[in-house]
């Protein structure tokens, strides 16, 4: 992929102080979002009020469509298909015989990452990125009931945003805006390959910061 680059993010915590879930997605509002597409859950990581912890998380930003398996409780579950491609390039998804598959990748619109459904039914279509050994994708952005024939022109954002919040798993399907303070925020492209940052809570104020080790 041009340009590819891998960011390594570790989050720690020494004697917190009050337990604390922290939530990381790529949420960042978009034109579409929370309406024509959610964002997904990516991280969860809890962090106790005593003791040392530490959590870690790899983003590569090779991207990829594929089709999504939704469970019962709203979260992605597996893909069944999958195709990875740049920024600029489009597929398609087909199905025979209800085996589901994408094209191979070809020249598309600049600046966006293009899939259009042509399996004569309405399918999910989801966006995620490829981590080095992974057979799938982290799933990122979800598509629901994208009709046939119908594209997807999907600009995916590499802002990642931190969370104070125990009401979500990893792979989680975002159908609103997550309700509390956003915590930490970073363009991972701006950032160097590895990094670490210190959860730290203020009794005083009640406040949770992310400040950088």
């Amino acid at each position: 992929m041009a340009n590819a680059f891998t960011r390594n993010l570790t989050f720690q915590s020494n004697d917190l102080g009050k337990d604390a879930t922290l939530a990381l997605t790529f949420d960042v509002d978009t034109n579409g979002m929370y309406d024509e597409f959610f964002p997904v859950v990516w991280k969860v990581f809890p962090f106790w009020k005593n003791g040392s912890y530490r959590s870690q998380a790899t983003y590569t930003n090779q991207l990829a469509f594929f089709k999504p398996q939704v469970a019962w409780d709203n979260s992605i579950i597996d893909a069944l298909a999958c195709v990875e491609l740049n920024v600029g390039e489009k597929t398609s998804l087909t199905e025979a015989n209800d085996v589901y598959s994408f094209s191979r990748p070809v020249a598309g619109i600049k600046d966006v990452l293009q899939a259009v459904n042509n399996t004569e039914d309405v399918q999910d279509i989801a966006v995620g990125f490829m981590t080095r050994g992974d057979l799938k994708p982290k799933p990122s952005l979800y598509y629901p009931e994208v009709g046939d024939g119908s594209p997807i022109m999907a600009q995916f954002n590499t802002v990642l945003r931190a969370y104070i919040t125990s009401n979500y798993q990893e792979n989680a399907i975002l159908r609103e805006p997550i309700a509390t303070f956003e915590l930490w925020s970073h363009d991972l492209a701006a950032l160097p390959e590895n990094t670490t940052w210190n959860l730290k809570y203020d009794s005083s104020s009640g406040r949770y910061t992310i400040v950088q080790a």
